[in-house]
């Protein structure tokens, strides 16, 4: 889930040395291939496979045959999909979207909380989690019921991705194929990460999260993931720089101290709040060298916070669409 929300603090505010954001204008990251690539076919399972859950917890995984990949962002089901595991999944959360994982059985059906019954229906010989999904009676009904539940590690990071990677592989007992993916994953986000261009001033960033239907605007800072998709394409995040970490609700004294000379949005944020118009009405976003220039980029939600193996494919879609956005 988000974090919890505290109190908003700021900074006094960091004039931008970027360089103008005149000639700009709104832009959408687009990744054009958003399927998963298999590093190979299944390459088969060597088990039993004990490893240590992120909750402390040892767990013994003897049969692979049937997964269950599931969490807030879809980056679980992306990674066992990925490692050629992809026929061996028998559901999903709503938050994996990719085409090769659209015909399964959604384990969520109210929002990002997992069904017991629907998940013992399908049954699993092996869950994949993290705690930003649950709730955690839940997890704890499926182990009770006999199925190993392997928590893996819920920071979004670019250096996560790895150590999940590894993980995962390890729990389904295919840790050479973590080791490909991980190689492929951290070459592709280092290929990415060369798309900045290396002679200008780094823009400022700000990530807002918008649900207009909800009533729900937050802005993002240190920890909450759309900090290190930033940072990855060379800018700085606006919300880091005046003290914030993880979501804060927004507030229009808090985002014009931030300057952005870019907000970052979601896709369905933004189509929530009715685009770039209803969001340049939100409080203090018009005041905003971005709000002033319409500078306003816009990412799948599936995509922009996943942290997974198309990571790379994102990051260089971003660098894309906010340096190539102006004329």
């Amino acid at each position: 889930m988000l974090p919890a929300l505290l109190g908003l603090t700021a900074c006094a505010p960091t004039a931008s040395t970027a360089a103008p954001t005149t000639g700009c204008g709104p832009a959408t990251a687009v990744v054009t291939d958003v399927d998963i690539e298999p590093i190979g076919a299944d390459p088969g399972s060597t088990l039993p496979a004990t490893v240590t859950s992120a909750d402390g917890s040892t767990v013994t995984v003897t049969d692979a045959s049937r997964i269950l990949p599931v969490n807030l962002y879809g980056s679980i089901a992306e990674i066992v999909f990925s490692l050629g595991l992809g026929d061996r999944v028998i559901g999903r959360d709503t938050s994996t979207t990719f085409p090769a994982a659209g015909d399964l059985p959604v384990v969520t059906p109210a929002g990002h909380d997992l069904s017991t019954e629907a998940i013992l229906r399908l049954n699993p010989t092996v869950v994949l989690a993290d705690d930003s999904i649950g709730p955690p009676e839940v997890l704890a009904q499926l182990r009770r019921a006999g199925i190993p539940v392997v928590l893996v590690d819920d920071e979004q990071s670019l250096a996560a991705i790895g150590r999940n990677i590894r993980t995962i592989a390890a729990a389904l007992g295919v840790p050479e194929a973590g080791e490909q993916l991980v190689a492929r994953v951290e070459g592709d986000i280092a290929a990415a990460r060369r798309a900045a261009p290396p002679d200008t001033a780094p823009l400022r960033i700000a990530f807002l999260y918008v649900r207009g239907t909800a009533g729900v605007y937050l802005i993002g800072g240190r920890g909450a993931g759309s900090d290190e998709m930033v940072r990855a394409i060379g800018a700085t995040d606006a919300g880091t720089e005046i003290g914030l970490s993880n979501f804060r609700p927004l507030t229009s004294e808090g985002l014009i101290n931030a300057a952005p000379d870019v907000i970052l949005v979601m896709t369905e944020g933004l189509a929530s709040v009715k685009g770039v118009d209803g969001l340049l009405a939100l409080p203090g976003v018009a005041q905003t060298p971005a709000g002033q220039h319409r500078r306003i980029v816009d990412m799948d939600d599936g995509l922009l916070l996943t942290f997974g193996a198309r990571t790379g494919r994102a990051i260089r879609a971003l660098a894309d669409a906010v340096y190539g956005s102006c004329a």
